[in-house]
């Protein structure tokens, strides 16, 4: 997501939980007594949260370049690594490969979690630079999606800057062998959230510039079928529980079930959330990002990973 444009699109109200800001829960996915707790503010633009197995995670501070680790034993944030090809989205593939989207360079990077060391993965799709890859889900038996949305960036220099070399902005899947790259989506007004059902059977990418999230079935060569929609609102980042609820964000958190009925809401004290993920070792902590700060909430359901 644009950090500029985040704080343009979104009116909710800067402050505390108030009376008039509760947590609706109607299926009591939230831990009983639970309160957003603010884990550590400081940055310029939170995103992309991803788990690794211990359940520690990984977020990006997009502005300034840099992921951080948040380690769900201790509740304490570390630097990770700088220079990050200004990462935005992220997500752990099994091995533990860190996959990023790096827009610096309109790029798809691998990281290697132990050491921080980047291997470019997607350079470039039929020889012209991508919009700016955000938001990415690796597939449980291999391969990945990713979207690519364009958000002018300020770093960007020349032409880059104002005109996309792609037709559109539309979505990607990269075989697990990484010798196939090919687009899933090409009717998309601007995609950005993108999120998998556990057993791969399913796809959920939220249309942000046409404020409709869309359920597809996955097909085994990564292809894309059956589109259906599944809820009127958008999301930048998304993550999903053990029940198939599917977690929007923007104004807050919005959960929605696996019927695209809504049945929760949490408000986050931020102009706006930015992404969403389950952490801690029993996928029970939801971890939120949002503007300056990163939050944690308790929860009853569990995430899956």
């Amino acid at each position: 997501m644009n950090f500029k444009n985040a704080i343009a699109l979104s009116t909710f109200l800067i402050g505390s939980l108030s009376v008039f800001a509760q947590i609706e829960d109607k299926r009591g996915i939230v831990a009983k007594g639970a309160e957003l707790v603010k884990v550590k503010d400081g940055f310029s633009f939170t995103e992309g949260p991803a788990v690794n197995r211990m359940g520690d995670i990984f977020f990006t501070d997009q502005p300034n370049d840099k992921i951080y680790k948040w380690s769900a034993g201790s509740n304490k944030v570390t630097l990770f690594k700088e220079g990050t090809g200004r990462a935005n989205g992220l997500y752990f593939q099994l091995d533990g490969t860190l996959i990023a989207a790096a827009d610096l360079k309109n790029e798809l990077w691998a990281i290697d979690q132990n050491t921080g060391k980047e291997t470019v993965i997607v350079p470039s799709f039929k020889g012209k630079k991508l919009n700016g890859p955000n938001d990415v889900w690796v597939r449980p038996k291999g391969g990945l999606y990713f979207t690519d949305p364009l958000y002018a960036r300020p770093y960007w220099e020349g032409i880059r800057s104002k005109e996309m070399e792609q037709d559109g902005q539309h979505v990607y899947f990269l075989s697990s062998d990484r010798s196939e790259l090919f687009r899933v989506t090409e009717d998309l007004t601007q995609p950005n959230g993108i999120v998998g059902t556990p057993d791969g059977k399913h796809l959920y990418i939220a249309d942000i510039g046409a404020k409709k999230t869309w359920k597809y079935d996955v097909m085994e060569d990564g292809y894309l079928t059956n589109k259906t929609l599944f809820c009127e609102m958008g999301s930048d980042g998304m993550t999903i529980d053990e029940k198939g609820n599917v977690y929007l964000t923007g104004k807050g958190v919005t959960v929605f079930d696996r019927n695209g009925t809504q049945v929760a809401h949490i408000p986050v004290p931020a102009n706006w959330t930015a992404n969403v993920a389950f952490g801690a070792l029993d996928r029970k902590t939801l971890f939120i990002t949002a503007m300056d700060a990163v939050y944690t909430l308790k929860m009853k359901t569990r995430g899956v990973w």
